[in-house]
């Protein structure tokens, strides 16, 4: 425990401080102060209030003269000015003052040194706390020492709303950042995603002006030191495709590829984990210990052992836990250049392939595009999936224009002669509610093909709706399932609504032209 001091450079007057405080105090703190239960395994299990996942319709960048140049404005990012960002920013601080504890966490988003960002988070809740102490690289004490100023700055006054009045606002729900000065105001949402994905959107910002590429996806590595990138947004199966047992985890949501091969920006994981089995996601399921942190799950009054079917507060329950608890994680967790590039779809028509080779042109082409499908419950008011078209697939973290990323990608793969492949996670044999979702097992043995070589022999003609080359055989996935319009009982309800979905592609694509 510190005195105020620690803060009076943050403007802040609060009567109890912890600074940096050992995940065992958040424990106390959080079952004394803030509801949290204890689990069978040792988790904590907290709760986020009414929102339950992201609330991109309330993110605001502030308008300074510099985003002015840079930012790619639009319902990504929509515009607030430095006055109402102070007012927002002055309200955030009054409220953590007149609480009873502020919590104070330090920590670096990049494991590789020379882009690292030291990022510090003040809250209220220690619930908050330990989920960014998760999420963030732990520093040193020594590193801790030499850190100097923070880069970024995020209060999270999130239990207080946002005033609803300030007429540049759309709720009392306010997500702000301030991306040339570094700083994130959170008013009015205590989902603790919020901080995560801030720190993300700093990075996309900031990375690219020094040549960088900041990705939205996870990474594994083979015991040869070959790298596969996973793209994808939410629920496509970025972090269970790399919790595997028999490669390296380098990290499972945002990483930066750089002149020197790849970086985690993540000391952590944000796993979804409803439905979540020891028999599926072993890995995953094992790491939910002590030190982990459990998102809206429900638990049993009298074992306190985990539901996780029960979706009851939300399908977007989730887990926080650092990359460490999981067994054959790298740290630090740095890479070299990719081998493979997967880019992953999560296909609610069932149209597209379970597994293509994508040509250059091609995987810029689905890359920029970034079709899938958003996943119940990981944005407030989506309760089942919906098609959607992402850029990059993560167009609501990032903060320049798309074309920005896809010319540092297309460098990238170009110099380093990297392999790209489009792979369906979604469904097969039918659209939503018809078809089935792809087995967790093939889609492994899918990927397990492209790690050991060969596919390029085994692969057909173009297919006549997006020109995707299938290969004739994998081992471990049943053929039929390769070619979607075998998988489908009705050829001409497969061509149909394959067509739809090429005229959505070339619609996306023209709006992104015009």
């Amino acid at each position: 425990m510190m005195n105020t001091s620690v803060l009076d450079g943050l403007g802040l007057g609060a009567s109890e401080v912890l600074r940096n405080p050992v995940p065992a105090v958040l424990y106390e703190h959080a079952l004394q102060h803030d509801e949290a239960e204890l689990t069978a395994t040792g988790a904590l299990a907290t709760r986020s209030g009414a929102r339950t996942g992201r609330s991109p319709s309330d993110k605001r960048v502030v308008a300074t003269p510099e985003a002015l140049d840079l930012v790619w404005w639009g319902p990504v990012n929509r515009p607030i000015s430095p006055d109402a960002f102070r007012a927002l920013r002055r309200r955030a601080t009054d409220y953590l003052s007149s609480r009873a504890r502020v919590y104070v966490i330090d920590g670096f988003a990049g494991w590789d040194p020379r882009w690292r960002m030291h990022v510090r988070v003040v809250c209220s809740r220690p619930y908050h706390a330990l989920f960014m102490q998760n999420m963030l690289i732990r520093p040193t004490p020594e590193e801790l020492a030499s850190a100097g100023e923070p880069d970024c700055v995020i209060w999270n006054a999130g239990e207080f709303p946002a005033d609803s009045e300030l007429p540049e606002l759309g709720s009392a729900t306010s997500v702000c950042l301030d991306l040339e000065h570094g700083e994130l105001v959170i008013l009015g949402t205590q989902y603790a995603g919020e901080m995560k994905k801030g720190v993300f959107t700093f990075m996309n910002y900031r990375m690219p002006q020094r040549d960088v590429l900041p990705m939205h996806c996870s990474v594994n590595e083979g015991a040869a030191g070959d790298v596969t990138v996973f793209f994808g947004l939410s629920g496509t199966g970025k972090t269970t495709l790399s919790a595997d047992a028999r490669r390296r985890l380098v990290g499972d949501d945002e990483h930066c590829w750089s002149d020197d091969g790849i970086f985690n920006i993540e000391g952590g994981c944000y796993a979804k984990c409803i439905d979540l089995s020891s028999e599926h996601e072993p890995e995953i399921h094992a790491a939910i210990r002590f030190g982990a942190l459990l998102e809206n799950t429900v638990q049993c009054p009298e074992t306190r052992s985990v539901d996780f079917n029960d979706s009851s507060i939300t399908q977007n329950t989730r887990v926080s836990y650092p990359l460490e608890f999981i067994p054959n994680a790298k740290v630090p967790a740095v890479a070299g250049h990719p081998r493979n590039v997967v880019l992953l779809t999560c296909d609610a028509f069932g149209v597209l392939p379970p597994v293509s080779a994508l040509s250059p042109e091609q995987a810029m082409y689905h890359f920029v595009s970034g079709y899938t499908a958003k996943v119940a419950g990981t944005e407030m008011g989506v309760r089942e999936p919906e098609a959607t078209f992402s850029a990059c697939f993560g167009a609501a973290f990032l903060a320049l224009p798309p074309s920005r990323y896809a010319a540092l990608l297309e460098r990238k793969l170009a110099r380093h002669g990297a392999r790209a492949w489009l792979v369906n996670t979604g469904w097969t044999g039918g659209p939503f509610g018809v078809g089935r979702r792809m087995s967790l097992p093939h889609t492994r043995a899918i990927l397990d093909a492209i790690h050991a070589g060969g596919l390029d022999e085994q692969l057909g003609e173009p297919d006549a709706f997006f020109g995707l080359r299938v290969p004739r055989r994998v081992p471990g996935c049943p053929t039929e399932l390769l070619e979607p319009i075998r998988a489908w009982s009705d050829p001409a309800a497969y061509e149909r609504s394959a067509k739809q979905l090429v005229a959505a592609f070339e619609a996306n694509h023209a709006r992104q032209m015009s």
